[in-house]
């Protein structure tokens, strides 16, 4: 899985100086190292040593016991090489910006690597004959830095005036982020002030998990460049939408996209989403893995709340979009913008693929609003259900493996004490004063 590349990546942009790489940690933020030029072609062929903390730490770069990684065996290093060309930064002369890969001191995949997770779901489709294509859809928020709040005012989605507005900072995200090789689709202003959403075109599973990284990581040096904070936190706002990264699949053999019947979704594709509905629950953490994910999960706001499905339906889960043949897909609505791409992607590939060995049928379609079911199967609200689930999932254990699975479990229930030993402004505001 993670055989040496033989692409010359010695070949940099006229003018580097400096090559910043990285790659995905737990929660899917790209960390790594810049190596000035004349380092590289030592970093290329040998590797560049970072701890293997990085894998195992939260988002605030805190650690603990974990599995390959704690402090009986001192948190030892892996070796990052590069993965893909580097690429002159656009915004930043004499940089050039490239993935990496991680692999152990021993040469070997290492078991808390979540990118490994997503590889050996892309083998198994390989095997079966097929190739998995996905889209992505990501939301988040540009804010003031000093007040950690939008700079516009307003819900104007979709609304092209405030495209205007905002063409300053998106425009070049959208130009950069292509400069860097991410097929950018479109951008709109979202259902919120200073929130955005820009697509990135289908492509091969592990090639779009592999760009999201890239994505998330920068947009926030952009945003910077141009004087905001750029979140993809799935619910910053109480009062105001949440950050979604919605999910488009479909499977192909060679140039035929076999999800396609006709402009409608074939026996096949329909099998691919009846096992994603059997698995959507007990995968929630893979998905939305902070206690503030969860409050995203709300009636009426374009996040599902239970297991539906339905033709160009948004109030349910899985959204079946008809058209050509090549755009015939299944979107799934129910992952945090903030999560791992790896293990979104793994958790729904593997439910897929099972539903297509083992012929399942999906549920009766919705079609009309999905939030005022009463019978359909929930999706867990909070994440202490999402642990429960994720903790009896011999599924989940699988697809991610032991000690993926032991480490996000581990961060969730971190989270969780941190949140519920901490007093929140909302009880000082109500209490303090007045009892």
């Amino acid at each position: 899985m993670n055989s040496r590349p033989t692409t010359d990546f010695s070949v940099l942009p006229k003018d580097t100086h400096t090559i910043a790489m990285g790659a995905g940690d737990l929660n899917g933020i790209m960390r790594g190292k810049r190596v000035p030029v004349h380092n590289w072609p030592r970093v290329s062929r040998e590797g560049n040593a970072l701890s293997i903390a990085l894998l195992v730490m939260d988002m605030t770069s805190d650690i603990w016991d974990s599995p390959c990684a704690n402090m009986e065996n001192g948190f030892p290093d892996l070796h990052m090489f590069p993965m893909t060309q580097p690429v002159a930064s656009p915004w930043e002369p004499g940089v050039a910006i490239c993935m990496g890969r991680m692999e152990g001191m021993d040469h070997k995949p290492l078991s808390v690597d979540p990118r490994i997770a997503l590889i050996r779901q892309v083998e198994r489709a390989a095997e079966m004959g097929f190739t998995v294509r996905i889209g992505a859809e990501l939301e988040f928020y540009l804010l003031d830095p000093e007040t950690l709040q939008p700079k516009d005012r307003g819900i104007q989605v979709y609304n092209l005036a405030r495209a205007a507005e905002l063409e300053h900072v998106v425009g070049p995200m959208r130009r950069h982020l292509i400069d860097l090789g991410i097929p950018i689709e479109q951008s709109n202003p979202e259902y919120a002030p200073g929130q955005v959403e820009i697509n990135i075109r289908f492509g091969e599973a592990l090639e779009t998990a592999d760009r999201v990284i890239l994505f998330r990581s920068m947009i926030k040096e952009i945003a910077a460049h141009f004087g905001y904070v750029a979140t993809f936190m799935a619910k910053p706002f109480a009062a105001e939408s949440g950050n979604g990264f919605h999910t488009h699949h479909s499977i192909w053999k060679g140039a035929v996209n076999q999800f396609a019947d006709q402009g409608e979704l074939s026996a096949m594709g329909k099998s691919y989403l009846a096992g994603l509905e059997k698995r959507m629950a007990e995968c929630s953490l893979a998905v939305a893995t902070t206690p503030n994910a969860y409050k995203r999960r709300a009636p009426y706001t374009f996040c599902p709340i239970n297991i539906t499905w339905g033709i160009d339906n948004r109030t349910t889960a899985l959204r079946v979009i008809k058209g050509a043949d090549s755009a015939v897909r299944v979107e799934k609505r129910d992952g945090t913008a903030d999560c791992n791409p790896y293990y979104l992607f793994a958790t729904e590939i593997a439910a897929g693929l099972d539903g297509i060995e083992q012929g399942m049928e999906p549920s009766p379609i919705t079609e009309t609003d999905a939030y005022t079911l009463e019978d359909a199967p929930g999706l867990p609200l909070n994440i202490l259900d999402a642990i429960k689930l994720a903790k009896e999932s011999d599924f989940l254990k699988d697809v991610l493996g032991e000690d993926r699975h032991t480490v996000l479990l581990q961060q969730a229930e971190r989270e969780v004490a941190f949140i519920n030993e901490s007093v929140s402004q909302v009880e000082i505001d109500r209490y303090l004063r007045n009892m």
